[in-house]
């Protein structure tokens, strides 16, 4: 099922208020209770949210305990990683660090940085059943990142909105009051939209010539780990950005990347996929997010989205979800 650094679960227990359970869950999941954090010690992400539900059941605040890990997590805790994303100049470059790197602390979640108008959405791609684990897990995931990066940036920023997949809880009041707006649960996603203007903000300690080098070390942990992993996603932002110009042609983006095209191909066959999928998913996460974020016409998201007629994104749209543009746009936004 796939893994997620140890770090996570020591966070996560250390915000219990039960010294003995927590040494109990550590010990479970063969940790040591008085071991330091090791970021590359893996842990089994079915075990992590099997722990995450068994606190959930146990503890008398289980809506607001996931906020209370997210908001513990340190920039310093996550090793390389960490020191990439704060030396980064800008938000947006800490962003685009996590979006390649972020595979280093779990194989189970991608993030994405997907431009918008006016801004960018900063989505957290997890798989899997929605487990009442995986949603808790969510939820500390997006706390955790709202926690970081106020510990980075020069001035405060927050996001302009909040979105959950999963249906809301009986009480949001907590979720709310962390976040600093009205979360939208039941989504077509899990993340943040944040404007132009506060991605551009620079970091604390951003610093090119450090992040640079930081980023030539998690490429190499990367390429270590798995050389091929990963390919069609990088394909995919590579793809997204070339939109607005209409659909890339695979010739293209190869030569961009430095290979051939018949390399690019067999790349993209080795992952289980082609260039046709690949360019799809790029245009259907890109069209939805437009039509959820922005108050872009229909037409206008059909250029951005690579098509030459509305007529033909509008088929191309409902061939994808089932709905039309405009029924997506409605039923998301109600």
């Amino acid at each position: 099922m796939g893994s997620v650094t140890s770090v996570f679960i020591r966070k996560v227990v250390a915000a219990l208020d039960d010294p003995a359970l927590a040494t109990d869950l550590l010990r479970a999941l063969d940790l040591d209770p008085d071991g330091a954090p090791d970021v590359d010690r893996m842990v089994s992400a079915s075990d992590y949210y099997v722990m995450l539900e068994r606190i959930a059941h146990g503890i008398p605040d289980a809506t607001g305990f996931p906020l209370r890990v997210g908001a513990s997590m340190r920039c310093d805790d996550y090793g390389a990683f960490g020191l990439a994303w704060k030396t980064a100049p800008t938000l947006r470059g800490s962003f685009l660090r996590a979006e390649r790197y972020g595979r280093l602390l779990t194989s189970v979640a991608l993030y994405e940085l997907r431009p918008v108008a006016d801004g960018a959405l900063f989505l957290l791609h997890r798989d899997g059943e929605r487990r009442l684990g995986l949603r808790l897990s969510n939820e500390a995931t997006l706390a955790s990142i709202l926690s970081i990066i106020a510990q980075i940036v020069t001035t405060p920023v927050a996001p302009r909105a909040v979105f959950l997949r999963h249906q809301a809880p009986a009480d949001v009041t907590a979720h709310t009051a962390y976040f600093g707006v009205e979360v939208t649960f039941g989504s077509a996603h899990d993340g943040f939209l944040f404007s132009d203007a506060d991605l551009a903000r620079p970091n604390r300690l951003g610093d090119p010539a450090i992040s640079q080098y930081l980023s030539q070390q998690l490429d190499a942990q990367i390429t270590q780990r798995a050389p091929d992993s990963g390919f069609g996603e990088v394909l995919l932002r590579r793809i997204s950005d070339r939109l607005s110009d209409g659909a890339p042609r695979a010739t293209d983006i190869a030569r961009e990347m430095g290979m051939g095209e018949r390399t690019l191909r067999r790349r993209l066959a080795d992952e289980g996929e082609t260039y046709q999928d690949v360019l799809r998913r790029a245009r259907q996460r890109l069209a939805e997010g437009l039509l959820l974020t922005s108050d872009h016409g229909l037409a206008e998201i059909a250029f951005l989205t690579g098509f030459s007629e509305q007529s033909a994104f509008t088929r191309a749209f409902k061939g994808w979800t089932g709905k039309t543009p405009a029924a997506y746009r409605v039923q998301h936004r109600s």
